[in-house]
């Protein structure tokens, strides 16, 4: 039988922490939010490993320490309103909700969604909601957003979500050039985003965010 709880406080003991994440905010969040929670129930047995937990359709949970990380580094304040964009079952939505006034997320899976919101039940999340559409659309109808995440590999960040940002509002995001890839942070301006590296990462492409490549004959 696994302690999850235990599992949980060695996951930011031996994996937040030293990655240099110390903001309490985000150490409360992942020490509270039980991970395991938002998995099916054959990957819970793995959801404190310190790596990305595959699932089906070649999408992951993201590794912790690279959700950490780049929490720490959009640095997302108690009054903003964030979007999480691939959420999944609702994890990062659940950690950001912690932090933030108000979280959307968006996932492309009905099925998804119901498994996120019924894991926020469970879990007495009550400002968060995860809803179903184009994931590179976001979440128009709940636009503006203070901060934008997207919780998986990007070859580009789609004009539609950089639409929904406010002006002087954060972009997080991990942009993948083949297999080599680094989350970057964009601050958004009047003349659109500006966008700086954070640390290196790699992630699986999220459907729909690689370059349209032109035809070719």
């Amino acid at each position: 039988m696994i302690d999850f709880q235990a599992a949980r406080v060695a996951m930011v003991d031996c994996q937040i922490r030293p990655s240099d994440v110390t903001r309490f905010p985000i150490i409360e969040a992942m020490l509270h939010v039980p991970r395991e929670a938002y998995l099916p129930v054959e990957k819970r047995s793995v959801a404190y490993m310190g790596e990305h937990v595959s699932l089906a359709g070649g999408r992951v949970l993201l590794d912790p320490r690279i959700l950490g990380k780049m929490l720490d580094a959009v640095d997302i304040q108690p009054d903003e309103r964030v979007l999480d964009v691939g959420c999944l079952q609702g994890y990062s939505t659940a950690v950001v909700a912690r932090i933030a006034g108000s979280v959307v997320g968006v996932e492309d899976s009905a099925e998804l969604v119901m498994l996120a919101e019924a894991s926020f039940a469970g879990d007495g999340v009550a400002n968060a909601v995860v809803v179903a559409g184009i994931m590179t659309a976001g979440a128009p109808k709940h636009a503006p957003f203070d901060v934008i995440m997207v919780q998986g590999g990007v070859e580009e960040f789609p004009a539609g979500l950089e639409a929904q940002l406010k002006v002087g509002g954060r972009a997080a995001a991990i942009f993948m050039e083949g297999s080599i890839g680094q989350c970057r942070i964009a601050l958004k301006t009047a003349n659109g985003l500006v966008w700086r590296r954070a640390f290196d990462a790699t992630a699986p492409m999220l459907p729909g965010f690689g370059k349209v490549r032109a035809f070719q004959f």
